[in-house]
């Protein structure tokens, strides 16, 4: 039977500072508060946030973070509570936001979309889905692009942001309960744990360059393109524009390859134009690649482990591999995308072992046992009435 979704009072709009106080006091008390955001990013570096929704047993508000004269340091108290569980759903956007918000990442959290994940509703499972599958309900998605910086709000819209936290009660409620049944608790926690450390979402500026996939294994070219990244990652942030406003991409792979020394040789790079070129981005795009073109070869940075993988795997031997991780996690009801990725396939057919987390704890139960002992040839992959089962063969040693 699917749990009954209670019914909650109509969404309270809160617009100051005493009224966000009042409720994030109450909410403090309560074993777990559900946390969801609106925000526009378009226009910017960091996302500006337009909207806080929570969730209580007894209430449902929508902070107003745009409200003049606001002060939503009693939220950051209430995601600072530990004893009180912040539920949400997709957390890593909205725990960004409050990183960047408050300098701390809200304590004990728990992410319905990872728990999801782990008790089986398949990758990365949406919200609406998710609701669907637990509580029969049907959520509005009509209001998913609206303009949450433009004021007034609708009622539709008011209306649209609480179903995002009411709900998530009843989600939670379910899925924690699921896991407690199955013995998985601690595997959603194990998941979670990276959503626990600020460097997940403030990334050294210094090794976004892999991003890009730089198709060169000239290290000269990649550290150039290390620093020119880095630089225009610190700009973008400076300025609080999407990094693509400053420079493009590809533009940043010319760059690298081309390795002007003048506003003049810059200016013919793609994407760039003579404005940029002879201002201070310019010269400071031009000084970044200075600092690289001086390294001396021993700080140079590699090609991403990939590019130096000699030896390809046997396809066919992946293809199995795949078949073995669909049958186990089908078997086990968990997410294939949380036990293995496509890399760690292939580097099981390869032979490799060492760091990989399909190998270790419970993916290691779920999969990585049967996965080495089907690159060893001890096992072998039957259809019996229609199901993927493992038969286990008799290994015979040369004479």
């Amino acid at each position: 039977m699917r749990p009954t979704a209670p019914d909650f009072p109509p969404p309270v709009i809160l617009t100051s500072t005493e009224e966000v106080a009042s409720l994030c006091e109450r909410l403090k008390q309560e074993p777990f508060v559900t946390i969801d955001t609106e925000f526009v990013r378009e226009r910017t570096y960091w996302p500006e946030l337009c909207l806080v929704q929570l969730a209580g047993e007894n209430d449902v508000a929508v902070i107003d973070t745009l409200a003049p004269g606001i002060d939503l340091t009693p939220l950051s108290e209430l995601l600072n509570q530990a004893s009180c569980i912040k539920v949400f759903h997709a957390a890593r956007q909205d725990l960004e936001i409050f990183l960047h918000l408050f300098d701390r990442l809200p304590q004990s959290i728990f992410d319905t979309q990872v728990a999801a994940m782990v008790a089986g509703f398949g990758d990365q499972v949406g919200y609406d889905s998710l609701v669907g599958a637990i509580t029969g309900r049907t959520i509005d998605k009509a209001h998913r692009f609206s303009d949450w910086s433009a004021r007034p709000l609708s009622k539709a819209q008011i209306a649209y942001a609480s179903a995002d936290v009411t709900h998530l009660r009843t989600v939670y409620l379910a899925l924690k309960d699921q896991l407690v049944k199955q013995g998985r608790l601690s595997w959603a926690d194990a998941e979670q744990a990276v959503l626990t450390d600020p460097a997940t979402f403030r990334p050294d500026p210094r090794g976004l360059w892999e991003k890009l996939k730089a198709r060169t294994n000239n290290r000269r070219m990649l550290a150039i393109l290390r620093e020119v990244v880095a630089w225009r990652e610190h700009e973008a942030q400076a300025a609080d524009v999407p990094r693509q406003r400053i420079i493009r991409d590809e533009s940043l792979l010319e760059v690298a390859a081309v390795r002007p020394q003048d506003p003049e040789t810059l200016s013919r790079i793609r994407g760039v134009n003579r404005g940029f070129a002879e201002g201070r981005m310019g010269r400071g795009l031009i000084e970044a690649i200075a600092i690289a073109e001086a390294l001396p070869d021993t700080d140079l940075p590699r090609p991403p482990a990939k590019s130096d993988r000699s030896g390809r795997p046997s396809q066919a031997l992946v293809a199995l591999l795949k078949v073995l991780l669909a049958a186990k996690c089908e078997e086990h009801k968990v997410a294939p995308k949380l036990v293995a990725s496509s890399d760690d396939l292939d580097r099981l057919a390869l032979g490799e072992t060492s760091g990989m987390d399909a190998l270790k704890g419970w993916r290691k139960e779920v999969f990585g046992i049967d996965a080495l002992a089907l690159v060893r040839g001890e096992i072998a992959l039957a259809v019996v009435r229609g199901q993927v089962e493992l038969q286990r063969l008799a290994v015979h040693s040369a004479k």
